[in-house]
């Protein structure tokens, strides 16, 4: 598996006088979660494989502030948002694509209102492009045959009606979909959405993640998919408190493709 990842930044993008075609908001997670880096590679992999001009804003990228205004910090949020719409807007970007549905949904819902309007893209609906168009091919490889289960994330699913892209992409993998009885639209949340993520849970008899890992667990799936970092954690967690992360795997629909093909 090559790490020979080729990651312009926009600032060498407009050194050289080009634009990309899709600028990649990496997110914290991504960023500095060592499981979710991985996530980053795959899709970078992906990108590069595809022939995709894209680039990121490195350093130049600050959290989007959906934790604080999840968490009710308003002031925090608009202070973060109005500096992140600064740097996107002198860059010009036109189409963001991210692999956190936390940026993806404050980037396409809340930002408009500060004055930062772009075509947003959870990083499902942008494979589901590439394939559309001819210029991404998905194959089964090691996944062929295998039982997989997709998680909804919240801010993807219920929150923005996104529930094809990322089914259609497993899909291609020649694996079989099982679905949990609470999906889609009816899908239950991780237990990290609204700032959860940073804070131990209230008292109570079971912690969500374990209630939605046994929800995975249900279908017999080999795999549980996730489109989401903070999901990917909880569910991971969730696998590790019932004793099955031997056997189940949770991994990003990015990594499910690039694994597929050893990219």
């Amino acid at each position: 598996m090559s790490e020979n990842l080729v990651v312009p930044t926009m600032a060498e993008m407009l050194a050289q006088g080009k634009q990309p075609e899709v600028l990649f908001w990496v997110g914290c997670a991504g960023s500095f979660d060592d499981r979710a880096k991985k996530i980053t590679k795959a899709f970078v992999r992906i990108l590069n494989r595809a022939n995709v001009e894209f680039a990121v804003l490195g350093t130049e990228e600050g959290c989007t502030g959906d934790p604080a205004k999840r968490a009710g910090n308003e002031f925090l949020f608009q202070m973060q948002a109005f500096m992140n719409i600064e740097v996107l807007n002198a860059y010009e970007a036109k189409k963001i694509v991210t692999a956190c549905p936390h940026c993806f949904n404050t980037l396409k819902n809340e930002y408009p209102e500060l004055g930062g309007k772009y075509e947003v893209l959870h990083h499902t609906e942008y494979l589901k492009e590439l394939l559309d168009a001819g210029r991404l091919t998905i194959e089964g490889g090691q996944f062929k045959g295998k039982k997989i289960t997709f998680h909804d994330p919240c801010y993807l699913g219920r929150a923005n009606k996104v529930y094809e892209a990322p089914r259609d992409l497993i899909q291609k993998l020649d694996a079989e979909l099982v679905e949990m009885k609470r999906s889609k639209a009816n899908g239950l949340c991780c237990g990290a959405g609204g700032a959860q993520m940073f804070k131990e849970p209230e008292e109570g008899d079971k912690d969500i993640n374990v209630e939605r890992t046994e929800d995975a667990l249900e279908t017999n799936a080999q795999i549980i998919a996730a489109g989401c970092p903070f999901c990917n954690t909880m569910l991971t967690d969730g696998t590790k408190a019932k004793l099955r992360e031997h056997d189940v795997k949770v991994l990003d629909v990015a990594e499910l493709i690039a694994n597929a093909q050893d990219l």
